[in-house]
């Protein structure tokens, strides 16, 4: 699945959610409550231009993506850069938080 966020600031979206959670706060409420409930969070996070920063992308849901920077220019990604991140990916040991 390939998501693309356009106006899009994960900020908004964490104040919104927990305005509609209301006082009866739970991790669980709080996700259906975010523009991408229903949506599983992503795995890998591809950011190109050479910044090594989220900018205000997904904050929440990006808590156990493996992150990628690359410095080429998105016009310039090619299916090669993507096979090698996957390939760097399918090498990664995953915990979710745990030890």
């Amino acid at each position: 699945i390939v998501n693309l966020a356009i106006n899009y600031g994960s900020k908004s979206e964490i104040i919104q959610a927990i305005k509609k959670t209301g006082s009866r706060f739970s991790v669980k409420k709080f996700e259906t409550n975010l523009y991408t409930k229903g949506l599983s969070d992503p795995d890998i996070l591809i950011r190109t231009g050479g910044f090594q920063r989220l900018s205000n992308f997904l904050l929440w849901q990006s808590a156990y993506t493996e992150l990628f920077f690359l410095k080429k220019l998105w016009p310039d990604f090619s299916g090669g850069d993507l096979s090698k991140i996957i390939k760097k990916y399918k090498k990664i040991k995953r915990n979710f938080g745990g030890v």
